[in-house]
């Protein structure tokens, strides 16, 4: 297996290069259970998280940044666009999305208690890579909808033409990999 050496800060990790395409790959970037990444990287995107009042990741892999980025921040709470309508919740807002990492359609939705905590709120959302943009676009409507200010996008990483944008903080950027006919591996 084709591993790529991602160097972030004062930490190395090796990530799987994991074909998603007939011609395209990426660099695997999990930071579930990796409580030294979440640390340090959380560190460093608060230094520019000024002037947020409230967290918002999408479920899973954005939660345990989320968390670590709203202790730093002196937040007592963060919210969770949750990818399923949960019995619990009343009125949700609800958003498709269509993720580079995800086959198939996925739903990401706010709870009207989520949504009110939100409302007139100066927002940051988070995630741990920001690639195509549509997860953060969906984030985005499903913020402005329940009436939230989106002040700042940030990310650990930047995927391919991501790290191009500047309506983003990131700390890295990540490429993207095309997969010619002989499989061999170019990065892009």
């Amino acid at each position: 297996m084709s591993t790529y050496k991602l160097n972030i800060l004062s930490l190395e990790r090796n990530l799987p290069i994991i074909k998603i395409k007939k011609d395209l790959a990426i660099a695997s970037f999990v930071i579930l259970g990796d409580t030294e990444l979440i640390q340090v990287t959380a560190k460093e995107l608060v230094k520019k998280l000024n002037n947020v009042d409230v967290i918002v990741t999408a479920e899973a892999k954005g939660i345990p940044l989320a968390y670590e980025i709203s202790k730093l921040l002196g937040m007592k709470e963060f919210i969770v666009a949750r990818k399923s309508i949960k019995s619990y919740m009343n009125n949700p807002i609800i958003e498709e999305v269509q993720s580079i990492t995800t086959k198939g359609k996925q739903f990401l939705c706010l709870d009207e208690v989520e949504a009110e905590k939100i409302k007139g709120k100066n927002v940051a959302l988070i995630d741990d890579v920001i690639s195509t943009g549509e997860s953060l676009k969906t984030l985005e409507s499903l913020v402005e909808k329940a009436g939230g200010n989106i002040k700042k996008r940030a990310s650990i990483l930047a995927e391919g033409d991501a790290a191009n944008r500047e309506d983003i903080i990131f700390i890295e950027k990540l490429p993207l990999f095309k997969v010619e006919g002989d499989g061999k591996l170019v990065e892009m």
